[in-house]
């Protein structure tokens, strides 16, 4: 029996621990233009590592600093509210702020936002990685 990967950022790293079910494909990272970036957009995705621990989304990646960001923050500010478009789908998202989109930009080299689908978004069609 194999254990199910969970992947709370899609085309980052997945685990296999259960407690990151209830938070897979929760966020994506996206470029300036709100587009997904997926591997083919960007190899360095999948060395970025996740954990669900303490009811933070923990980032790891080679050459950097930790990155954690809360896990269940409640979205009531429509200033960080954004549009991301994954595949043909666009998305209402919340963006997670600059020192996310700082280090995700400083370890993809280039402009990009961690951001968050919004709760009341509804169902997202992922695409096929």
């Amino acid at each position: 029996m194999t254990t199910p990967l969970y992947f709370p950022i899609a085309a980052c790293g997945g685990l296999g621990n259960p407690d990151a079910a209830p938070y897979d494909k929760r966020w994506l990272v996206i470029d300036e233009a709100g587009a997904w970036l997926t591997p083919s957009h960007c190899e360095k995705l999948g060395e970025i590592k996740v954990e669900v621990s303490l009811g933070y989304l923990v980032m790891k990646a080679p050459g950097m600093l930790r990155l954690d960001i809360p896990l269940d923050v409640i979205e009531d500010d429509d200033s960080v509210r954004r549009q991301a478009a994954i595949g043909s789908q666009h998305i209402d998202v919340i963006d997670e702020g600059e020192l996310a989109a700082a280090w995700f930009s400083r370890f993809l080299g280039q402009p990009c936002r961690l951001v968050k689908i919004h709760p009341d978004a509804g169902r997202v069609l992922w695409p096929e990685l």
